[in-house]
């Protein structure tokens, strides 16, 4: 019998289909309450997200004015101009949120590392899990709305730049992405978030959800609907 992770990577392309390509770049529209709180609203309203399928590298274009990105990779985030020279960056950017609440206001190279490290590893789930370092368990279901979701427990590795360091996955029978828990570290609240994902769609042989909505959650696990934290609409992937 396969293991959820195989059904789970079946369901969104398959391995072979993922080895193969170079880059993804999804065309997304992003919005809710975190980007205010935070003093960006509206900064990726109309953007293109472009990522290394492999290992995380990230960049958002446009940033600010036309030809200006940003930058995302391990040990680094930068924003860069259009003729390529470095307007800041920051190394070892995780260090620069201790002391951090939820309603701390971000600069740019903050937004960078953040908004970089989640795209990475949404457009990425469930493929990275096969990285080097990744701990997964099949943990017990979840009943939710009459369906039955099977949940993984993953734990990242040392080094790997996330929400948190443990995180928990829902899959219909069919073996797609429906949910995705976890908390923010970088926001110092310990709050919990329920990440719904749906209207999945298949752009060049992968299977990408094409909403995605962020909610804080109850003790009970449950989501708070009428609060949407984040928000991302995505409107097609080149994938190459």
């Amino acid at each position: 019998m396969s293991t959820l992770l195989d059904c789970a990577i079946a369901a969104h392309g398959g391995w072979d289909r993922w080895q193969q390509i170079g880059m993804l770049t999804a065309h997304v529209n992003i919005g809710g309450a975190i980007w205010h709180v935070k003093g960006w609203p509206d900064v990726f309203a109309d953007a293109r997200v472009s990522i290394d399928p492999h290992h995380q590298h990230t960049e958002y274009t446009p940033f600010q004015k036309v030809g200006q990105h940003t930058l995302f990779e391990s040990g680094r985030v930068a924003i860069i101009a259009g003729d390529g020279k470095v307007i800041e960056e920051r190394p070892s950017p995780r260090e620069a949120f201790a002391g951090h609440a939820l309603t701390t206001p971000w600069d740019a190279l903050h937004l960078a590392y953040f908004a970089g490290y989640a795209m990475w590893t949404y457009l990425a789930t469930p493929f990275l899990f096969k990285l080097p370092g990744f701990q997964v368990e099949e943990i017990e279901p979840w009943e939710e709305n009459g369906e039955i979701w099977r949940r993984l427990k993953v734990t990242s590795p040392d080094g790997f730049h996330g929400h948190t360091r443990e995180q928990t996955f829902y899959f219909n029978p069919a073996g797609l992405l429906r949910r995705h828990d976890y908390s923010v570290d970088i926001m110092g609240s310990g709050a919990t978030s329920a990440h719904y994902v749906s209207d999945h769609k298949t752009f060049g042989g992968l299977v990408f959800p094409t909403q995605r909505r962020v909610y804080p959650t109850t003790s009970d696990n449950k989501p708070t609907l009428d609060q949407v934290l984040v928000s991302i609409d995505i409107r097609s992937v080149d994938v190459t």
